[in-house]
C-alpha cells in the first residue's frame, strides 16, 4: 500500500493501491482526500438519488451515488494510465458497457456535485473545467447554504452555457430527460438557509 506522494502525477493505478477506508479523487493527476459530508448534504443527495432513480426504472441508464469512481480518460489512455478520477456526488450513466471494476470509465450524462465551502473551488473551477473538457451534457452545482442550484448544459460550441438558477421552489426539467423533472421543495426539505 503507498500513499499519494505530493511530487508525483498520480493515476488510477496508483489510486487502487491506497487505504480503501479512504475517500479520493486525482484531478490531473493530483491527489485530493476527501472528508465526510455534512448531513445536509447527505440528505439532499439521498432525495435527489431517489427521484432520479425512480424515474430510470425500466430505462438504459443508471443513477450512482458517491462513493462511485467516475473515470475521465484523455486521449487514448489505458484504465491504469487515467490521471482523472472524480467521486461526483451524483452520476447518471447509459452506456452500460463502460461500467467496471470501481465505477464508470467513460462521459456520463449528467453530474451532480453538491457544494461546501471547502469543495467550492473545486465544483465551481477545477471539476467544471475538467467535466466540459470530457463534454459532460449537463453539470449540477448544488448549494446547500443558500438552497439553490445553477445547471450548466454543454452548447453547441463544447462549452458549457450560462447556468439556469433554480430556488427550493422550483422544479427542474432535466436537459438530457425531456419528459424529468426534479421537485427542488422535496430536496431541500428540512434544510436550514443559511444565507
Amino acid at each position: 500500500m503507498s500513499l499519494p506522494n505530493e511530487k508525483t502525477k498520480h493515476t488510477y493505478a496508483d489510486y487502487l493501491t491506497w487505504p480503501e477506508n479512504e475517500r479520493w479523487e486525482i484531478i490531473d493527476g493530483v491527489p485530493y482526500m476527501q472528508s465526510a459530508p455534512k448531513w445536509e448534504h447527505q440528505s439532499i443527495s439521498g432525495e435527489l438519488y431517489r427521484q432520479i432513480s425512480n424515474y430510470l426504472i425500466d430505462k438504459p441508464c443508471k443513477v450512482f451515488a458517491a462513493p462511485f469512481d467516475l473515470c475521465l480518460a484523455e486521449g487514448h489512455e489505458n484504465d491504469d494510465e487515467i490521471s482523472n478520477i472524480m467521486q461526483p456526488d451524483i452520476v447518471v450513466v447509459c452506456d452500460e458497457t463502460r461500467l467496471r471494476k470501481t465505477g464508470y470509465f467513460g462521459v456520463p450524462s449528467l453530474i451532480i456535485e453538491i457544494s461546501s465551502p471547502l469543495t467550492a473551488r473545486q465544483d465551481r473551477v477545477v471539476k467544471f473545467n475538467r467535466y466540459e473538457k470530457a463534454n459532460v451534457k449537463e453539470y449540477w452545482i448544488v448549494e446547500p447554504d443558500g438552497k439553490y442550484i445553477n445547471v450548466f448544459t454543454l452548447q453547441k460550441n463544447k462549452r458549457y452555457g450560462r447556468p439556469e438558477a433554480y430556488t427550493e421552489e422550483d422544479k427542474v426539467q432535466l436537459t438530457v430527460f425531456k419528459d424529468f423533472t426534479v421537485d427542488l421543495r422535496l430536496v431541500f426539505e428540512g434544510i436550514p438557509k443559511t444565507e
